[in-house]
């Protein structure tokens, strides 16, 4: 009956110890029997990451953290990953907090797939810029800092909120009901001065379009009168013009040439002239005087009035003879 019940406190005893160890595992996610490989992932700070945290990819455990250590500026974490896990070509490693009771995991993502936080893409980068086989590694803020900085918020947010309850009081509302006023009158007359604008700016739009089709007309003109310039050019009539022209100011030179020889020569014989004036001059003066013939003539009436008798005479009689041949020639043949 004793060693019954040695018996049965044994069996207990090793059924409890298994109970426990099975416990240990199920509750460790150990998966016993199965072959690992070891990652080696490269941190900046690993927060609240430590060594047996588990190991995901797209929400599985495909591992757990075996160790933690320091290496020169930076902080390298060696994780084991089951043999046949389909990770991703080129893989980087995010620590996070997991839940509120401080636990934290490593979750495997593609280093290709960006990433919308840029804290983490600048961790990424900073732990890929060294090179070499280990996977870069970023790490989020845990609860705590969260919390803390929230906190931090709200602090901020209730003291802007004093200082804005302290600011709007009465005084302060009306004058801004005040300014929302004048600002409402400011408005007004902005539209107002905008429609009046708007009217002269019509109608200096409506001036630029008529310049414009002056424009377009004296365009027009141009054309057709450069098109007749063409044809003329290419008809020989400019050049016609052009060669009359030149021909016109040889002549003109020519005058020019013979104007200037009359001159030249004028000066010449301007003694001459002169002698020839003077003498001219003389013999006027002598007739005014009553001088020789002409100025008796010009002096004596009776002269004058013998020559009118003498003129009369002679046309009566050259007219006689015109009428009667006869009575002053005779003509006899044989």
């Amino acid at each position: 009956m004793k060693r019954g019940n040695e018996f049965l406190v044994g069996l207990v005893l090793l059924l409890a110890i298994a109970a426990v160890v099975g416990g240990a595992l199920w509750l460790s996610e150990a998966n016993i029997g199965k072959r690992e490989t070891v990652h080696v992932a490269r941190f900046r700070t690993v927060g609240g990451l430590t060594p047996g945290a588990p190991v995901t990819y797209r929400g599985v455990r495909v591992g757990r953290v075996e160790a933690i250590r320091l290496a020169d500026l930076f902080v390298e974490a060696d994780l084991k990953i089951y043999t046949g896990v389909d990770l991703p070509a080129r893989p980087a490693v995010i620590a996070a907090s997991q839940s509120l009771f401080g636990e934290w995991a490593a979750t495997i993502v593609p280093r290709d797939q960006p990433q919308d936080d840029p804290n983490v893409r600048l961790m990424l980068d900073e732990t890929a810029r060294p090179g070499g086989d280990r996977w870069p590694g970023a790490t989020l803020p845990d609860v705590g800092q969260l919390t803390a900085q929230a906190g931090r918020i709200a602090t901020d947010i209730a003291a802007v909120a004093a200082r804005v309850q302290s600011t709007f009081d009465s005084s302060a509302v009306t004058e801004l009901r005040q300014s929302i006023k004048d600002f409402g009158a400011i408005t007004n007359q902005l539209v107002r001065f905008t429609q009046s604008q708007t009217s002269r700016l019509n109608q200096v739009t409506g001036n630029v379009e008529r310049t414009s089709e002056a424009v377009l007309g004296a365009s027009q003109h141009l054309d057709a009168t450069l098109a007749r310039v063409d044809s003329a050019t290419a008809g020989g009539q400019l050049q016609a013009i052009l060669d009359n022209a030149a021909a016109g100011s040889g002549d003109l030179r020519q005058a020019s040439a013979d104007l200037r020889d009359i001159l030249s020569k004028v000066r010449a014989e301007d003694q001459s002239i002169v002698r020839s004036l003077i003498a001219v001059d003389s013999v006027l003066t002598g007739i005014q005087a009553g001088q020789g013939t002409l100025g008796l003539l010009a002096k004596n009436p009776a002269l004058h009035n013998e020559a009118v008798e003498t003129m009369q005479e002679m046309r009566r009689l050259i007219a006689d003879i015109q009428a009667n041949p006869r009575k002053y020639f005779k003509f006899s043949v044989f």
